[in-house]
């Protein structure tokens, strides 16, 4: 019994003294930034919160695995963090408490959420609600910080969206795209025409008789597509020979066509969508959100390079 009691004394301490280690492993300083420390335990919960679903999947012992792996590229985006943050700070911007709020109402709203919904939804994430709420203002403030910085001052004139849109004018010309199926002949190199047309008519009949295109495909079709039931995906009218444009343009959304000649060989094509051409105004639209989000990433880029430079960083990994 002596013996037992013993035993049982020397694996409690061996685990407490295992638990204060990590402790201690856990807590120690690996940066300075400007005389504000990162600690271990603060990289590690980032490097948890960032996670993929497929890196949340792996045991815990191949999840610290990738952690230690990646750690230094985790702490140079924590230290830019912090750096931004105490910019934020020294420039006098603030998120208030009811700002906090009204973004978590917002999102508990977009998602349906309740607050017990919203809290559980926390815990599975690992968070405690004080916990979101700091790391929620965090964002917001840096996010003010940096439409004051960059985002409020880029301006993309229509100059540029004009030159951006003629590096590839095809964008424009293509009225629309199509989502097409094809049944394939190659061309004979004898050129004996007739017995692949006879078998295109072959073809036809079955199709006329209910028979399904996409096991046709799989029965006669020459082209790769075979595979996928003739599947061509969505193509531009641009990138359509002009035989295929001239079929099409006969063809609605379910037709099949007759078999028709290009220089490959014989084509039936069935026509499973018509794609509608985007407004114009919607492509200028998108190409100025493009530009503005090329330029807003440029001059990131030199922000932190600015503020990295003239503070005192001292890595500690």
């Amino acid at each position: 019994m002596r013996r037992l009691k013993l035993l049982i004394i020397i694996l409690v301490i061996t685990v407490i003294t295992k638990n204060a280690y990590n402790a201690i492993l856990l807590d120690r300083v690996i940066a300075v930034v400007n005389k504000e420390v990162i600690t271990w335990s603060e990289l590690f919960k980032m490097m948890e919160y960032e996670s993929t679903d497929q890196i949340k999947a792996l045991t815990e012992e191949e999840r610290n695995k990738v952690f230690k792996e990646n750690e230094a590229i985790f702490l140079d985006k924590l230290i830019d963090f912090k750096l931004q943050l105490q910019e934020a700070k020294r420039l006098g911007f603030e998120v208030k408490q009811d700002e906090i709020q009204e973004a978590i109402e917002n999102i508990k709203k977009k998602y349906s959420m309740n607050d017990t919904d919203f809290e559980e939804s926390l815990k599975k994430e690992g968070f405690t609600l004080e916990d979101y709420k700091k790391r929620l203002s965090e964002q917001m403030l840096i996010s003010k910080f940096l439409n004051y910085q960059i985002r409020n001052k880029v301006v993309v004139s229509e100059e540029e969206i004009k030159r951006f849109l003629e590096k590839d004018k095809r964008e424009l010309l293509d009225s629309e795209s199509y989502r097409i199926r094809q049944i394939f002949f190659k061309r004979p190199k004898d050129d004996d025409i007739k017995s692949i047309e006879e078998k295109a008519a072959i073809v036809i009949q079955k199709l006329n008789e209910g028979e399904d295109f996409s096991n046709l495909c799989h029965e006669y079709s020459d082209d790769p597509s075979a595979k996928t039931g003739g599947d061509l995906g969505v193509v531009k009218k641009g990138d359509l020979s002009k035989e295929f444009v001239h079929v099409i343009s006969n063809m609605k959304t379910g037709d099949i066509s007759k078999p028709f000649w290009t220089e490959k060989g014989l084509h039936i094509i069935k026509l499973d969508e018509i794609i509608p051409a985007p407004d114009i105004e919607k492509i200028k639209e998108n190409v100025r959100k493009q530009l503005a989000e090329d330029i807003f990433s440029k001059r990131y880029k030199s922000l932190i390079k600015e503020l990295r430079e003239k503070s005192h960083i001292e890595i500690r990994l």
